[in-house]
């Protein structure tokens, strides 16, 4: 094995001894033993993961492939740390609220998680369009600097109103995905941006972190909760780790812009924004990312409220869906790169209405009419009890209802499957006259459908999944029809998807109000994901009718040269 791959496994092995030591950290129960181990591990698989990069930097790669290694990565390092912070109010905020700090109703819950990632999507637009202007590198590090500042302040916050203004600053820290998709575009020719843009898209995984390691730091920093008012640490903690890679960021990141030399007007800037076919990417990204940021937010809140499991547990369970998620992104790519990325968005949004079809049937009981009993002759009633019911001579045997109806549904609640009982209520009484199939008892079945929180778990990991690839085939889009203005372009589209993430946990919190359910929040997801599906495929199918079988060849292929869209 060459050097190469002997750097790339030592690196993945320190990111798996990472992962680790948070969930030893996010299930320590604030043991202080079990919580200095793993901040221990965490320091040594950090070290150790640098060395590594270090290393292979200088020994593995060629000099002149250098700079788009360091591009890439510190990028992708930047973009993690930033999503960490961006998806702080969601573990923060439902503690605060859980251990009566903080007096909220569920709509003022849905935007506190909400109002950064609204920041961050309302910038991505312009914050992109300097990107092309003057470069990632001072964009990138501006964006992190200015963010620090409210997010630091936020230790500082006793109300609704103060916790709001503060949230809207330090969302300004999303934008850096904008910074990020436009910087690393430069650096890698059109054949491996799918790859590059999934890798640094990778940094959703931060969200994973701060759901796995910020109920931790909570507890300890609240020492186990006796002291509430230790929770301001942690939004500093969280303010100092984005200021050091700001400053990293500003001395080690190396320079280069787009080629803006034939478009130097801002009307020339947003010029692609006339074409519809931006505004379906974004109507993607809004369902692919939007979806997975307000997830990412609410999970944490459904899980605690429906399941009732700790804080702790709910953000390691959110973790299984954001970690992948962020993760596979690189994947996704991959798959756009070899495959094509409609077909890639085809699979993803099969997947996601599937799944969320499932999600939506919460946890219930259904009475329904059973097999009934009927005379097989005209008689008189002579007898009815519990066991069966006695015509003249005829006897017609009963099944009793349960001795505890509750303990018989929900002995297994913990199972995938529905359970069900079954049993007979008489409809006559003694004396009675009866004819030929005249109803002597009514069926009653009543199924209670357990909403298993392993089946739950289960599919919002696939949710997380399809998600994470679908957010690489969105912007594997970009590059190839808009090669010179990937910030305008990727930050129209990233400013939809964004909106997503803040619409998200609001719309979620006023649907729980009005409803009741919980799982209206997958209704929401269904309609949204079946409206992209019939969306793309109405396009290719206009196209198709129109050009084929020239653009079944491309579209198979998945290249930019698939015939235009004629605007759709």
């Amino acid at each position: 094995m060459d050097r190469r791959r002997l750097t790339i496994a030592a690196n993945y092995l320190c990111l798996l001894g990472m992962v680790a030591c948070l969930l030893i950290a996010g299930t320590s129960k604030a043991d202080p033993a079990r919580m200095a181990a793993a901040a221990k591990g965490l320091l040594a698989g950090t070290l150790a993961f640098g060395a590594c990069f270090v290393y292979y930097l200088l020994a593995v790669v060629p000099r002149e492939e250098r700079p788009p290694v360091v591009a890439l990565s510190l990028s992708t390092l930047a973009f993690t740390i930033s999503f960490m912070c961006w998806t702080l109010n969601g573990v923060l905020v439902t503690d605060l609220v859980d251990h009566g700090v903080l007096d909220l109703s569920k709509t003022q819950i849905g935007a506190l998680l909400g109002i950064p990632i609204l920041t961050g999507s309302i910038t991505r637009l312009p914050v992109g369009i300097l990107t092309d202007k003057y470069g990632g590198k001072v964009v990138y590090g501006c964006v992190m600097l200015l963010s620090a500042i409210p997010l630091f302040a936020l230790s500082y916050a006793n109300s609704y109103a103060a916790f709001w203004w503060l949230s809207l600053g330090f969302g300004l820290v999303g934008a850096s995905f904008a910074v990020g998709i436009a910087y690393c575009s430069v650096w890698f020719p059109a054949s491996r941006q799918g790859t590059a843009l999934g890798i640094f898209g990778a940094g959703n995984a931060g969200s994973a972190i701060t759901s796995m390691g910020a109920p931790a730091l909570l507890k300890m920093f609240t020492q186990d909760y006796t002291n509430l008012e230790g929770w301001r640490r942690l939004p500093q903690l969280y303010a100092v780790i984005l200021l050091l890679m700001a400053v990293a960021f500003f001395l080690c990141a190396p320079h280069r812009k787009v080629d803006d030399s034939r478009s130097n007007s801002l009307r020339d800037r947003l010029r692609p924004l006339r074409h519809m076919r931006v505004w379906r990417f974004g109507l993607y990204y809004f369902l692919v990312f939007g979806g997975f940021v307000a997830l990412a937010s609410w999970l944490v809140p459904y899980y605690v409220s429906v399941y009732g499991v700790s804080l702790l547990v709910a953000g390691n369970l959110t973790a299984i869906f954001s970690l992948p998620s962020g993760v596979i992104r690189a994947v996704g790519g991959w798959m756009s790169d070899q495959w094509g990325a409609r077909a890639v968005m085809y699979w993803v949004l099969g997947v996601t209405l599937a799944c969320c079809l499932v999600l939506i049937m919460p946890r219930m009981n259904v009475e329904t009419p059973g097999n009934p009993v009927l005379a097989t002759r005209p008689g008189t009633v002579t007898a009815v009890d519990a066991g069966g019911i006695r015509v003249g001579e005829q006897n017609y045997p009963l099944q009793a209802p349960p001795a505890s109806l509750t303990d018989e549904l929900h002995g297994a609640e913990t199972g995938i499957l529905a359970s069900g009982v079954f049993w007979h209520e008489p409809v006559v009484t003694v004396g009675q006259q009866v004819k030929r199939k005249q109803l002597l008892a009514a069926g009653v079945t009543r199924l209670h459908f357990p909403a298993s929180i392993i089946l739950f778990t289960l599919l919002v990991f696939i949710v997380g999944v399809a998600m994470g690839i679908g957010k690489a085939a969105v912007y594997r889009h970009i590059p190839d029809y808009f090669p010179h203005e990937v910030g305008v372009v990727g930050g129209i589209v990233g400013v939809i998807g964004g909106l997503g993430g803040w619409a998200g946990p609001f719309i979620f919190g006023w649907l729980l109000e009005h409803t009741g359910l919980w799982t209206s929040c997958w209704v929401l997801f269904s309609g949204l994901t079946a409206a992209c599906l019939v969306w793309m495929h109405l396009v290719i199918t206009r196209m198709l009718r129109r050009e084929a079988p020239h653009v079944a060849e491309h579209i198979d292929a998945g290249g930019p040269s698939a015939a235009p869209e004629g605007g759709r």
